[in-house]
């Protein structure tokens, strides 16, 4: 097993606008996003995700979500009038894009589109990143919810993505419940299958190990690190992009820029919208299940009975059904 001391192998894909979106229905005003660039940019961070590209046809839109969740291309050019060293990445989920909304990566302000897929849809999610592999993007597949994923069905998808023409392929942590040992193991079984692929790490903190894992994941010489400003993502939210930029040894990264953008606006934002460690989110961790239903408990008049939702969640024949 190589362990890489060095972590300047490193790229850091910033996700606060599209994972952070998943809390407050991509509620961010332009300047929020326009500063978040320039911080981005700034300290060196080399990827922002500024949002979903699914399509609304396609994802029954409520019509009160933030421009963030389907994002449109002139829309981007007023938001990002002078592209700088920061490239820009969104996610489309299989089945949830209308691939005619893709332009040219040439017409686009977006340099990266990643495809979200469970394991189980890995050849639509090839499709379709070839597609825009095609269309002169930079691409990755992000297989969600490995922990679980059955291992001779994660062979075969790997398998499959080895044969095709995607750059990256990411491990998910969807449920927060791995550890770095587990994190140890799925990169090694990674890079195995995958000869010729580079890997990523997406973690969510629901058992405070999001950053460590991803630390491991680094150290093992994986090269796509998301995370998010002040940890900001759905639920247990994520590895916070300041603890990236603090210990990672990448000579162009600086923490001050991004401290800057906590202080202007995370702070405010925190007050009012929920995000990182809370117990519903540990205990749907500890139990490798979505967080959906610890989303659905904080948003309830019980938002603080911990001991009752775990009743809940370990007694399958009480909340069945639910």
């Amino acid at each position: 097993m190589t362990v890489h001391n060095q972590t300047n192998h490193c790229k850091i894909v910033d996700c606060t606008i599209r994972d952070g979106g998943l809390v407050n229905n991509w509620d961010f005003s332009v300047e929020f996003v326009q500063d978040l660039y320039e911080s981005l940019n700034a300290a060196g961070v080399e990827y922002m995700e500024i949002g979903y590209k699914n399509s609304p046809k396609l994802l029954k839109s409520e019509g009160t979500e933030g421009p963030w969740r389907f994002l449109d291309d002139d829309f981007l050019r007023t938001v990002i009038k002078e592209k700088k060293k920061t490239k820009l990445s969104a996610l489309v989920d299989v089945g949830r894009v209308d691939e005619a909304d893709v332009l040219l990566r040439s017409d686009s302000m977006l340099d990266l589109i990643r495809v979200a897929c469970y394991a189980r849809d890995t050849a639509k999610a090839i499709e379709l990143a070839t597609l825009f592999h095609e269309r002169g993007y930079e691409t990755t597949i992000n297989i969600m919810a490995l922990s679980g994923v059955m291992d001779n069905e994660l062979n075969e998808a790997l398998s499959m993505i080895n044969e095709s023409p995607i750059d990256v392929v990411y491990i998910v942590d969807s449920f927060g419940s791995l550890d770095p040992d587990d994190m140890r193991f799925l990169v090694e079984k990674f890079r195995r299958a995958l000869k010729n692929k580079r890997l990523g790490v997406h973690t969510h903190n629901n058992l405070q190990l999001a950053f460590a894992n991803t630390l491991t994941a680094a150290q093992l010489g994986v090269e796509f690190l998301d995370a998010s400003v002040y940890g900001m993502g759905r639920a247990a939210g994520n590895t916070p992009t300041e603890l990236l930029l603090a210990k990672l040894t990448r000579p162009e990264y600086s923490l001050r820029p991004v401290l800057g953008m906590i202080e202007k606006h995370m702070i405010k934002l925190r007050e009012k919208e929920e995000w990182g460690y809370l117990i519903p989110d540990m205990i749907t961790g500890t139990l490798d299940e979505h967080p959906r239903s610890a989303m659905g408990w904080r948003a309830s008049d019980k938002r603080d009975e911990f001991t009752e939702f775990y009743d809940k969640m370990t007694t399958p024949e009480v909340f069945h059904g639910k």
